[in-house]
């Protein structure tokens, strides 16, 4: 491994760290502040630069009122490994789409809903439509039309 090149582990572990803090709407320097370093330390810290410290995921852990384990999950169905984790070889289109713009704006808003059947329907209504553009798709290039998404 290349000196410059970030560990799996801590890139994987630096953009949950990202990604939990975005949803929380909390700043890099709040952060920082928080856990008594720069902002350009957790810059480096979710890009898995720099690897973060035991006690360190412990603070960040309850800064951000999660445990430490957070940091590391994976598909429940499955224990904790190294495979997947190598973000530069392979992309989690769910983990890119919440990393998005779109992806965290739409967690967000998604998380304020309590209503339970509500979130069902929303989600029942989003598969229908991703069913529907999916269907569209397959129609429009069976005919040799170029699809616009």
């Amino acid at each position: 491994m290349n000196a410059k090149t970030p560990n799996a582990i801590d890139s994987y572990v630096g953009s949950q760290v990202r990604v939990r803090r975005q949803l929380l709407g909390m700043s890099q320097e709040r952060l920082a502040e928080q856990i008594g370093v720069t902002f350009q330390q957790v810059q480096k810290y979710e890009k898995g630069m720099n690897r973060i410290g035991a006690s360190r995921l412990q603070r960040i852990a309850e800064v951000m009122n999660t445990t430490p384990s957070f940091f590391f999950q994976q598909d429940p169905s499955e224990p904790l490994s190294l495979a997947g984790l190598d973000l530069t070889v392979t992309t989690d289109p769910v983990a890119e789409f919440l990393n998005s713009k779109e992806g965290l704006a739409l967690n967000k808003a998604f998380i304020k809903i309590t209503d339970v059947q509500l979130r069902e329907k929303i989600v029942a209504l989003v598969k229908a439509m991703a069913q529907t553009q999916t269907q569209t798709q397959a129609a429009l290039e069976k005919s040799g039309t170029p699809s616009s998404q």
